[in-house]
């Protein structure tokens, strides 16, 4: 027999459903909270772990970014500038002048800096952006005449490239990189029969016999043709003044070229295009004397360079490929 006290108010022969007539709804009641608070812990849980994944993935990003910004600037030991000047000359991409001429003036300001290198790896571009630079160069080599300068052309120096290249002391290029496209080009489309084929008309106002002009919709005006066409032979003439009065008595007196005609590194050591061939590291350790490199390469924000990775500068970078419209040193 048990010695366990009962409580004297159950009946222990009833049935639950006497005992409690609503024990069905408070089971239910506690199952449905049972099943809200289990809920409620997946859903911290959920959350936690997307709070945690969020803060790896900028934390990544953020070392992974910041890995490459140069703090080489904050040396206080002798070295070699440099510049780098990659992709488009344009105002729209990172290759734009406002951004190289701060740069350059950067590392000329710098005391312990005794040569500067311009790194170029370009395409080429807009003249007006290559020619500030090339001025720039110039102006700041005369500021400071015991500081050289070297351009050194690593995959491609063309045409707006090559423009700003000229303004160094001397060029130094690999054996297989490509020299040259010393002209100049503009870009368009013409779409007369496509209008004609899908039976669309083209309506155009303007005020002023020419203000169409180029436009890719109707036939080409030979006048509107010959202006431009004198246009662009221009820009062509002040870019091969700019390449003699840059290169003097070291290029060939061969009219090739200025004919828009891309080299061999080695071909271009032939034609006076360039003094030598050598990488950066080559010229500041063999030719400066100076080995340690600190690049001076303003960097963009951080999280700007992230939204261009992610595309939102991939319009801009259209519109500079193609250049459509303008006036290109391509």
């Amino acid at each position: 027999m048990s010695d366990e006290k009962q409580d004297p108010t159950i009946n222990p022969g009833e049935s639950p459903k006497r005992r409690d007539p609503h024990w069905e709804r408070d089971l239910l009641n506690r199952i449905a909270f049972a099943s809200i608070n289990e809920q409620r812990r997946a859903r911290r849980w959920n959350v936690f772990f997307k709070l945690l994944l969020a803060i790896y993935l900028f934390s990544f990003l953020a070392i992974y970014l910041n890995a490459e910004i140069d703090t080489g600037k904050l040396s206080e030991e002798p070295h070699t500038a440099m510049v780098d000047v990659f992709g488009v000359i344009s105002a729209e991409t990172d290759a734009n002048a406002e951004t190289i001429i701060e740069g350059l003036r950067d590392a000329f300001e710098d005391e312990n800096t005794k040569a500067v290198i311009v790194r170029l790896d370009s395409p080429g571009g807009a003249p007006v952006q290559a020619g500030m630079i090339n001025d720039e160069i110039k102006r700041l080599r005369e500021t400071y005449p015991e500081i050289p300068v070297y351009a050194v052309i690593e995959d491609m120096c063309a045409s707006g490239g090559y423009y700003i290249a000229a303004a160094a002391d001397k060029v130094y290029a690999d054996k297989a990189s490509i020299v040259g496209s010393i002209g100049v080009r503009m870009d368009g489309f013409g779409f007369v029969d496509t209008m004609e084929k899908i039976g669309a008309e083209r309506r155009l106002m303007t005020a002023g016999g020419h203000k169409g002009l180029l436009d890719p919709f109707l036939p080409v005006d030979e006048v509107e043709k010959s202006h431009i066409q004198s246009l662009l032979d221009d820009i062509h003439r002040q870019f091969i003044e700019v390449v003699k009065a840059g290169r003097g008595e070291r290029l060939k007196d061969d009219e090739r070229l200025y004919s828009g005609l891309i080299w061999t590194g080695e071909q271009a050591l032939e034609l006076g295009l360039v003094d030598g061939l050598g990488s950066a590291d080559y010229v500041a350790r063999e030719i400066v004397g100076v080995e340690d490199i600190v690049n001076f390469t303003p960097q963009p924000d951080a999280w700007e360079r992230l939204a261009d990775r992610l595309g939102a500068g991939a319009a801009a970078h259209f519109l500079a490929e193609f250049g459509i419209g303008k006036p290109q040193l391509r």
